[in-house]
């Protein structure tokens, strides 16, 4: 197994058998290479969750984005998984990106930044301009920037609005809400990217007789709501400001009952 390193990696993938080598310049320079798709998750001490859902969400995005093979994305991902550390805590990325003669293949092992407790959302003045919504990779770049004018609004997550003013996730996060003893969330589609928490929370609910319901509201159908946005590195934020909007951010009674059940899930990353 290679050596844990101490900083952030990025790795080019020479194909089955031949190992990785470093990425030209650093990780930041690294990340100039147009990536096509990407994947993320966190893994603390060698434990993470939901592995084989995400990296099944790569594997199709792979060959829907670039007729990659699944055996072929499945031998970088075996190859890929020891090098990450057995110890500390991570947030590596899983990446297709351009090369000089075609698509190939990088793992960005990199420190995974401290969880939020909370959330503040903001809604941007105009509707999600996404390409490929259901694929996590070829909006990166527009995301990183709705993420910076969230934060210079005095929030931390940008809200994704169909044109017609619904909520559809956030710029790294999907959306759930709680209503009348109901966990909500917008339903599947084209235009919604395949939450991996998301669908890990929809499915602890279901298996403990908690109603669950799709709908598409507009923010202010939430006001009062307990609101959590959720993803692979911080798991459940409950939303406690709509920064601008005037919409009421509901009391977070669920929240850290339901973070601990998902905490629970963590298998190892290397069984």
């Amino acid at each position: 197994m290679p050596a844990a390193p101490s900083a952030a990696r990025h790795l080019r993938w020479a194909g089955p058998g031949r190992g990785f080598g470093p990425v030209a310049g650093d990780s930041a320079a690294g990340e100039r290479a147009p990536v096509l798709v990407a994947d993320s998750w966190l893994v603390e001490d060698g434990r993470t969750r939901a592995l084989g859902a995400h990296i099944e969400r790569f594997r199709a995005a792979c060959a829907s984005v670039r007729s990659v093979p699944g055996s072929h994305t499945t031998a970088f991902v075996g190859e890929a998984l020891p090098h990450l550390p057995p110890t500390g805590r991570w947030f590596p990325r899983l990446e297709l990106v351009d090369g000089v003669s075609g698509p190939c293949f990088r793992l960005w092992v990199r420190p995974a930044p401290p969880r939020g407790e909370t959330v503040r959302l903001w809604v941007p003045p105009e509707p999600d301009r996404r390409t490929r919504p259901a694929v996590k990779g070829p909006d990166l770049a527009y995301l990183a920037r709705l993420r910076q004018a969230a934060t210079d609004a005095g929030a931390d997550e940008a809200v994704l609005l169909s044109p017609d003013g619904r909520v559809r996730e956030g710029g790294t996060t999907s959306i759930l809400w709680w209503r009348d003893g109901t966990l909500h969330a917008p339903p599947d589609g084209p235009d919604v990217l395949p939450g991996v928490t998301r669908g890990q929370l929809l499915r602890l609910a279901e298996e403990s007789g908690v109603q669950v319901a799709f709908e598409s509201p507009t923010p202010h159908d939430l006001d009062g709501l307990e609101v959590w946005a959720v993803n692979a590195l911080h798991g459940i934020r409950p939303v406690t400001v709509w920064t601008g909007t005037g919409v009421t951010a509901g009391p977070a009674a669920r929240a850290a009952r339901w973070q601990a059940r998902l905490q629970r899930l963590a298998g190892p990353l290397i069984s």
